[in-house]
């Protein structure tokens, strides 16, 4: 496992982090808690500090399954978690819509505390805005109230974390994050799907700010899980991804073309060997949070060094090919 700082902080992060959302929910196909913990575990084992979750992840299961499982490991793992929607008026999120947001300093004083609470810790190592819009980046008084806290002892740092779809709108929230506030932003940033990145990271290095990255498999796209037969169950949060049976179609079908552009590559590495290395070739990246499921899913994660290093000829070429759109237009010829 390697390991980077997050900005100016004193906050360092595996390189590869676990999105507690998998286990601390039922979106993704991981039902029993136990198997959850154990996969909390293995993954602490195997050299993983950085935990992501939310306290809108199964109104606040995700934060206390990872107390459970790592409490006792606290000073050894970097807890990021997140606030903003309120739970405690809009408990239930049918199909995963979004509930209302709560950005008053008053509701974030209450979120931080009862997610100190479930997690068993006093201090929160990054504080994310979950999911915000730019009224939320510029409300000065909640980013006041955020700065006592943090003076207070009880954050260490503040991000935002953007979504929940990719929307050009989050490159211009990114960047205010960056610029105004001093936060780390996370984004959805793959291989497949670059702009928000694009947009982000000149940002970033200019002011020595870090960025984390959710979705880098493009949703199993690039972890060699979906293929063009393939159907997501019941209650999996990629049939929410694409709304329509076409749309569905499309974006299995394209993209797996663009998946056969990468063969050459692939000889000495597997694709998601490739899809994560790809996205640490950027030195801003602290952190990449792949969805983890299960003790395969993991062992392969966080092995993804074990391959030859993406050269900058092959990362070069990787970006041609997303220039011509992976050459689509050919393929569907």
């Amino acid at each position: 496992m390697q390991y980077r700082q997050i900005g100016a902080t004193d906050i360092t992060v595996s390189t590869i982090g676990f999105g507690v959302w998998t286990v601390g929910t039922t979106w993704w196909g991981v039902k029993e808690r136990s198997t959850g913990i154990d996969l909390l575990r293995r993954a602490f084992d195997r050299g993983v500090t950085f935990y992501d979750t939310a306290d809108t992840y199964d109104s606040g299961n995700a934060e206390t399954i990872l107390h459970e499982a790592l409490g006792d490991h606290r000073d050894e793992i970097v807890i990021g978690t997140k606030f903003g929607y309120d739970i405690y008026n809009y408990p239930e999120s049918p199909n995963q819509r979004e509930r209302p947001h709560d950005w008053s300093p008053a509701y974030m004083r209450k979120a931080l505390e009862n997610s100190l609470r479930r997690l068993g810790t006093d201090r929160i190592d990054l504080y994310q805005l979950h999911n915000p819009r730019i009224d939320a980046i510029e409300n000065d008084d909640l980013w006041a109230e955020l700065e006592r806290a943090q003076a207070e002892g009880l954050i260490r740092t503040t991000g935002v974390a953007l979504g929940p779809a990719i929307d050009a709108r989050q490159i211009d929230e990114a960047v205010a994050a960056i610029e105004k506030r001093g936060a780390t932003p996370q984004i959805i940033y793959n291989l497949l799907e670059q702009d928000l990145g694009r947009g982000t990271f000149p940002a970033a290095r200019e002011h020595g700010a870090s960025v984390l990255v959710r979705v880098p498999h493009s949703s199993g796209l690039l972890d060699g899980t979906v293929r063009s037969e393939t159907e997501f169950a019941p209650g999996d949060h990629r049939n929410w991804r694409v709304t329509t049976n076409e749309k569905r179609r499309l974006w299995l079908e394209d993209g797996l073309r663009k998946v056969e552009r990468l063969d050459p590559l692939l000889t000495e590495r597997e694709i998601g060997q490739l899809a994560l290395q790809f996205i640490l070739h950027e030195p801003c990246v602290a952190s990449i949070l792949p969805n983890i499921y299960d003790a395969d899913g993991l062992d392969d994660f966080t092995s993804y060094d074990s391959a030859p290093a993406l050269t900058i000829p092959e990362y070069a070429q990787i970006q041609a090919l997303y220039e011509r759109n992976f050459d689509l237009e050919k393929a569907r010829a």
